[in-house]
């Protein structure tokens, strides 16, 4: 059996290894045979991993070795092989997740087929890599460009290192935008209420959204006879992607990509990747680990991408993608009444809705089909929920039926 050294340097030296082969898979772009090769090293970097865990355990901040107790050089060789462990480990997930997240993009972007029939990546060897192609999917999701610049070998600050001054600032750019705690907004207030019930008084406590009409709503619940004072506030704070692996790999990926525009074109995309999937969609995808399922709160790089526009304000970004979260939450249970409608256009059926954008407007940000949109748009009027989703209607009805008798007919069929 090795010794935890020895594992240590092996995983050192399986992870430059791989850093150097990706870099000339990349040269011919040949995605099959790049999807071959992460899936086998993926396999072979979770099995290091499971086995460096068990005996580095949990990851704890490195101590400093400084001052008189340290001094002695037996305690300095204990510090440092830990510290070995530790960075080898750390290095070892950060190369999983570039891994995962470059699988998850080639599967969300392409198809493979071998002839006519569509290929699983967990069918892919070495001898059929060749003979299978790679078809774009209608849907584009995240950014194929970004394949070559993820830290696969888990070695993010090496690689960064190598960079011009241009993509170290705008790495730095990216990855505090990334590990932004968000603008804080209140979600709703926390009240205490006394209350008179059968010549008693009681107390009773409850959750009323920030904008509640507070009295009219305790006098239904409670009558006449109470008071309420206001506890605390229900308030949401946190980081968009909570996962330092994953916040590093896409810093690194769109800094190289462009310098002057990644923190840009990573906002439209994770702008995107919101307005084209649903919540079910968002919780199997995996092209950004522990990323937030839905977002509550303002984060700047989602207004990056609309900065330019004439009446931009800030929050325009995030407070639409908090539009599409909550629409989503009110057509749980109503989605067979638009089951012909595909999640990508029903998000831009969303955002068309909201106000800001045409239909023009809306296939060039979502990077959809027009023709696609506004026949999805007419299928969702004919539903009936634009009435129940959206407080003005004006905009739909120009995709109402024109003749009399179509009009007597979706009134019949919305009941």
């Amino acid at each position: 059996m090795t010794t935890t050294e020895e594992l240590v340097a092996q995983v050192n030296k399986i992870l430059d290894d791989i850093g150097i082969d990706m870099d000339g898979l990349f040269e011919t772009f040949h995605l099959p045979s790049i999807a071959y090769r992460l899936k086998e090293n993926l396999s072979l970097l979770q099995e290091l991993e499971r086995d460096l865990s068990k005996r580095v355990g949990e990851v704890t901040p490195f101590t400093s070795i400084t001052g008189e107790k340290n001094r002695d050089p037996h305690v300095q060789w204990i510090y440092r092989k830990k510290r070995n462990r530790v960075l080898a480990l750390e290095r070892l997930r950060s190369a999983i997740t570039a891994h995962k997240m470059a699988l998850a993009l080639i599967s969300a972007n392409y198809t493979l087929f071998f002839g006519r029939r569509p290929v699983a990546l967990k069918e892919l060897t070495r001898e059929n890599t060749e003979g299978i192609k790679a078809v774009p999917n209608l849907v584009q999701l995240g950014r194929v460009e970004v394949l070559p610049y993820l830290a696969y070998s888990g070695d993010v600050l090496k690689l960064l290192s190598r960079e011009s001054i241009a993509v170290r600032e705008a790495f730095k750019e990216i990855k505090s935008r990334l590990r932004e705690k968000g603008t804080v907004r209140t979600r709703g207030l926390r009240i205490e209420v006394e209350y008179w019930e059968s010549n008693r008084l009681k107390k009773a406590r409850l959750d009323l959204p920030a904008d509640a009409d507070i009295e009219g709503e305790l006098r239904k619940r409670y009558g006449r006879r109470f008071r309420w004072r206001v506890l605390s506030f229900v308030k949401t704070k946190g980081a968009l992607i909570n996962n330092h692996y994953t916040v590093d790999n896409l810093s690194l990926a769109y800094a190289i990509l462009d310098p002057e525009k990644g923190a840009e074109k990573l906002g439209l995309d994770l702008f995107r990747y919101y307005f084209l999937t649903s919540s079910n969609d968002r919780e199997n995808l995996g092209l950004y680990p522990d990323i937030r399922l839905c977002i509550d709160c303002h984060y700047s790089l989602f207004d990056l991408p609309f900065r330019d526009e004439p009446e931009f304000r800030t929050g325009h970004g995030s407070i639409l993608i908090m539009r599409k979260c909550e629409m989503e939450e009110a057509l749980v249970g109503k989605r067979k009444e638009i089951s012909s409608i595909p999640n990508h256009l029903l998000g831009g059926v969303l955002l068309y809705g909201m106000g800001a954008y045409d239909e023009e407007g809306v296939a060039k940000i979502l990077g959809i089909d027009r023709e696609e949109l506004v026949d999805a748009i007419k299928r969702f009027v004919i539903s009936g929920l634009h009435k129940t989703l959206f407080a003005d209607t004006k905009k739909f009805e120009k995709f109402m039926p024109k003749s009399d008798r179509a009009k007597q007919f979706l009134t019949l069929l919305q009941g």
